[in-house]
């Protein structure tokens, strides 16, 4: 069984690794493997200096002539030549999200001629309405709590006057960020020869597609194989009303146009964690107070509960009993005391949001709450917004599955281990992948990335099976969670089922030098093994 690992950390950027044989050493892998949140280093470097690293090192020199090597190769057959059987690509990829964007790449390496079709902004979701703007405001949201903290720096002998942020500013700096990483994704693909399709992908049939604004304009091309990576949009459970200003989904969030006084987050996730802390940092410090204290204020002093509830930033609902129900539960437990339990945020869970209002003629946001096992009503709210953080929906309307005779299941496409497609007759689609989000094996951009590349070494004539268990998972909180594998109840009912033993080797924090001089000790590293 592989060692799988979960750690609750300090915010400082260190790299951890494990090696459970010392004779089990492996030496590094070229720098084209390493991946930053699912993109490949090339969308965090500018061309002119991939261009110029070649100067400097000769092991990042042969690296640069492997890639030139197939730069060449893709732009030969690009001359306007059929590539190989008379196809006019050996690879097309329909979206330019992170898995699309590594696999174009990677298949280039391969020496494949490639083409990717983008109907948005280069980048998808993780770099335009994602991972990246959302890291930029979660590196804000740190710097002001640290700074917020009276008592954590004067332990350092720091004194700071009353912190404070300019909105618009923060709003730049991950637009900005999302720009500058879209722009290097854009530049990367057209260093190396990868053609840039506009306009919305449509399969017509076997190794057979168009491309184009839907109308008689459309181009029709051909391709030996071809990708699917449409990725996916929020998902808005029935019953709720998002008009984008007070009702929002991450999408409307991440521009940060306005700092709600009183927010709550439906779905304690990935999403909704990382906006809790992005909304507590940034809003206005008021005294908390404890839902019984207030509970017995409202009755003494006959006013509206949801009133005193004002001085809670944040209000999580969640469907389940539980907060951060896809956690490790002792790496749940102990987030919740550090994320949750110090900060001004109150919950509700076991229930559902039947119905969200936005605010409108001078009314907050009206939530109704029911019980989300005999969904009998539970309890109303009124809030200044809600974010609906439940989750992503696969986007893969209108790629022309029908006329592959293709059934989306939930909208997700149906692939096997290897990512190729299924027809409704339980047949696979010969020379058509899925990968990413539209499969919705594993909706996260680390598993996207992952995907792309196996269905390239596939097509490149190497038979490849990705191991999802292998994929990490992190949550860019103040302090960080990350994850690989599985959690521990998951571990054994896998080791009671298949007769072995569980064991786990657990270390705190306050054992490391780094982060008890960061005054950041809070924080475990848990390994699950047989």
């Amino acid at each position: 069984m592989q060692a799988i690992s979960a750690s609750l950390s300090s915010p400082s950027p260190v790299a951890r690794f494990a090696i459970s044989n010392p004779g089990d050493v492996h030496l590094p892998a070229p720098p084209r493997s390493f991946r930053f949140c699912g993109l490949r280093r090339e969308a965090f470097v500018p061309k002119t200096s991939l261009d110029r690293s070649s100067l400097r090192s000769p092991q990042l020199n042969l690296h640069a002539r492997r890639l030139n090597r197939g730069r060449v190769f893709a732009a030969l057959k690009g001359d306007g030549t059929p590539s190989s059987g008379g196809f006019d690509y050996d690879l097309v990829i329909i979206g330019a999200g992170v898995g699309g964007h590594g696999a174009a790449l990677h298949a280039v390496e391969k020496g494949l001629k490639t083409a990717i079709i983008e109907g948005d902004v280069i980048g998808g979701t993780c770099v335009n309405r994602g991972c990246v703007p959302s890291k930029a405001l979660l590196a804000v949201s740190g710097r002001m709590r640290e700074l917020q903290n009276e008592h954590h720096m004067k332990s350092f002998g720091l004194q700071v006057a009353a912190a404070s942020y300019d909105r618009q500013g923060v709003a730049d700096h991950a637009n900005n960020l999302a720009a500058k990483i879209r722009s290097n994704l854009t530049n990367s693909m057209k260093a190396l020869g990868v053609d840039i399709l506009t306009g919305v992908g449509t399969i017509l049939g076997p190794q057979k597609l168009k491309y184009g604004k839907g109308d008689s304009g459309d181009k029709t091309i051909t391709a030996k194989d071809i990708i699917i990576a449409t990725g996916s949009v929020p998902l808005v459970p029935k019953g709720i009303e998002v008009d984008g200003k007070t009702v929002i989904t991450s999408d409307h969030a991440l521009k940060l146009e306005f700092v709600p006084q009183w927010i709550a987050i439906v779905g304690s996730g990935y999403i909704g964690l990382e906006f809790s802390d992005v909304y507590t940092a940034l809003g206005s410090e008021k005294a908390s107070v404890s839902p019984s204290l207030m509970i017995m204020a409202s009755q003494l002093l006959r006013v509206n509960l949801n009133y005193l509830k004002r001085n809670l930033r944040v209000t999580f609902i969640e469907a389940l009993d539980q907060l951060m129900p896809g956690f490790d539960p002792e790496i749940g437990k102990l987030a919740q005391r550090l994320l949750i339990n110090t900060r001004k945020i109150d919950s509700h869970t076991g229930v559902f949001a039947s119905k969200i209002t936005p605010a409108k003629d001078g009314k907050p946001v009206q939530i109704e709450l029911i019980d989300a096992k005999t969904k009998e009503p539970k309890d109303s709210l009124e809030v200044d917004a809600a974010l609906i953080a439940t989750g992503r929906a696969p986007f893969t309307q209108g790629l022309g599955l029908e006329n592959i005779n293709v059934q989306t299941q939930r909208g997700f496409v149906p692939v096997d281990e290897r990512m190729r497609v299924i027809d409704a007759n339980g047949k696979l689609v010969p020379h058509l992948y899925c990968i990413g989000d539209a499969n919705g094996k594993l909706m996260l951009a680390h598993a996207a990335s992952a995907q792309g590349i196996s269905v390239v070494e596939q097509v490149s004539g190497n038979d490849h099976v990705l191991n999802h268990l292998s994929i990490p998972a992190a949550c860019f909180t103040h302090p960080e969670i990350s994850m690989v594998g599985l959690t521990e109840p998951q571990a054994r009912d896998k080791a009671q089922k298949e007769g072995f033993e569980v064991s786990i080797a657990k270390t705190s924090f306050k054992a490391n030098t780094k982060a008890l001089a960061e005054n950041e000790g809070d924080g475990l590293a848990k390994v699950i093994h047989n």
